[in-house]
């Protein structure tokens, strides 16, 4: 199948949204280091600290999450009139985010200090005060932000910030605006009238008690969706996915994305942000679901709280439906400009690749570990013919194609009709160039055109005695 059979994920256009978050704000502190003895005063590690990095939590990474997408988002919420205050509301601010915050002198604003080494988190430490007071405050600002929003989001971190969210929630209804509730503490009654509560399962199951299957998940939340007139339920599950179920009753599952998790942190405000920017611009609930499913496996296999942009969506789904193997040119180019809008870089071989090899395999798996993608641009038969001879190729291009596409490092292969490969690769302007063999650098078709494009060129030594040519001479002595 080709890349363009798949080329139909719908990002919707998400400047148009307006989304109004309203919630518990704090300040997610990391502290990040190498960790290579035991202390000698308690069996615990002792982590170097390199590197310190601030940035807004709660419902705070709510709102940075949709302005990553693109989006409008204003913030409501309470911090202490202190330096971490402060801090926040200038991160806010840098990162798009219409801040609407209240400062509180005395109050203390909550922060959450994680130290990190090797990917892992070690510890966490969190400095709060007591219940975040003049809530009441916000809610008189609700109403005004209100008429200028498409959606609200409450983000609910137990911390006191929406200790009256019954009343607000009210409000939005009342103003014909949808509310969608991340919740918190193991009473929802509060959370009446929602237009949408997004549990993880641990919080569902503290409301609804143990669920052993999908049969009882799904009874529950038909019965909790009824019992608080909700419009649905979304309880997000893991590495299990997702599971939707609307009012009128039947569940939906989608399965988690993520092949590698490295921190859950925050996921949980990645789906609540891009359910929310979604609906805002008219998109379909299920297809919302699907759109914020994505957006969480992106999230986890990053290192802390992070924001997932509409490059990151479009990346996540081409790699969801397979979108690797074999292309056209026009499709490489494609897929390419997708990659390196997400960051990635990309490095290019090519040959006739006629009867793969332990040789070839050494070589692409080389090749691969210089960029994050390999892209194998391979001769048509007729020039093969040219190249090796009128007995070559021994496999036709389809089968050559398809071998190649079916190994771990390769991630694109395209045919090329011309002896050389050099005006694909001038067009494709690879990150690095790579050539097998005793070639000079200088002489490798396309060279200088990635060399003026800031890329480099690298010469791969062949495994000795590794060649089709020779495959081919043996199994003709054989007969």
């Amino acid at each position: 199948m080709h890349l363009s059979d798949l080329m139909n994920l719908d990002i919707p256009h998400f400047e148009n949204a307006r989304v109004l978050v309203v919630g518990d704000l704090m300040l997610d502190r990391y502290w990040t280091g190498t960790t290579r003895r035991i202390s000698p005063e308690a069996p615990v590690p002792v982590v170097q600290v390199d590197d310190t990095t601030d940035r807004p939590g709660g419902a705070g990474n709510v709102a940075l999450n949709v302005t990553a997408l693109g989006a409008q988002c204003t913030l409501l919420a309470i911090v202490g009139d202190d330096e971490n205050g402060k801090s926040l509301c200038g991160y806010l601010e840098s990162g798009g985010v219409q801040a609407k915050i209240h400062m509180v002198s005395g109050f203390k604003t909550m922060t959450k200090l994680r130290v990190l080494s090797r990917n892992r988190q070690m510890i966490r430490l969190d400095f709060e005060g007591d219940v975040v007071p003049e809530s009441d405050t916000l809610a008189d600002r609700l109403g005004g932000l209100l008429v200028n929003h498409d959606i609200v989001v409450f983000s609910d971190y137990g911390k006191g910030t929406l200790m009256n969210i019954g009343e607000w929630i009210d409000q939005c209804r009342k103003a014909g605006r949808k509310a969608i509730v991340d919740p918190k503490g193991d009473d929802f009654s509060r959370y009446r009238g929602a237009s949408l509560i997004t549990p993880n399962l641990k919080e569902f199951q503290e409301v609804v008690g143990v669920c052993t299957g999908d049969q009882e998940i799904h009874n529950s939340a038909v019965q909790l969706i009824k019992e608080l007139g909700l419009e649905g339920l979304l309880v997000t599950r893991g590495e299990a996915g997702m599971s939707f179920i609307p009012v009128t009753g039947e569940m939906t599952h989608i399965p988690a994305q993520a092949k590698e998790v490295f921190d859950v942190t925050g996921a949980g405000d990645t789906v609540v942000a891009t359910l929310a920017a979604s609906l805002a611009v008219g998109t379909d609930i299920q297809y919302a679901i699907r759109l914020a499913n994505l957006a969480a496996g992106v999230t986890v296999a990053k290192l802390g709280s992070a924001t997932v942009s509409v490059p990151d969506l479009k990346h996540a789904g081409y790699v969801q439906q397979g979108r690797h193997g074999v292309v056209t040119e026009d499709e490489l180019l494609q897929v390419v400009s997708e990659a390196q809008a997400n960051g990635e870089s990309i490095v290019m071989t090519n040959g006739c690749f006629d009867i793969l090899h332990v040789g070839h395999v050494h070589y692409l798996n080389q090749a691969a570990e210089l960029a994050d993608r390999l892209i194998v641009a391979i001769n048509v038969d007729e020039t093969v013919s040219i190249l090796k001879g009128e007995n070559r190729p021994v496999n036709s291009l389809e089968s050559r194609m398809l071998v190649l596409a079916s190994l771990a490092a390769v991630d694109w292969v395209v045919p090329f009709a011309e002896q050389t490969p050099e005006r694909l690769i001038c067009k494709i302007r690879p990150d690095c160039l790579v050539k097998g063999g005793d070639s000079e650098p200088h002489d490798i078709p396309g060279a200088g055109c990635v060399t003026q494009a800031g890329g480099r060129v690298v010469v791969l030594d062949y495994i000795e005695g590794c060649s089709t040519t020779n495959i081919i001479s043996r199994i003709r002595e054989d007969r």
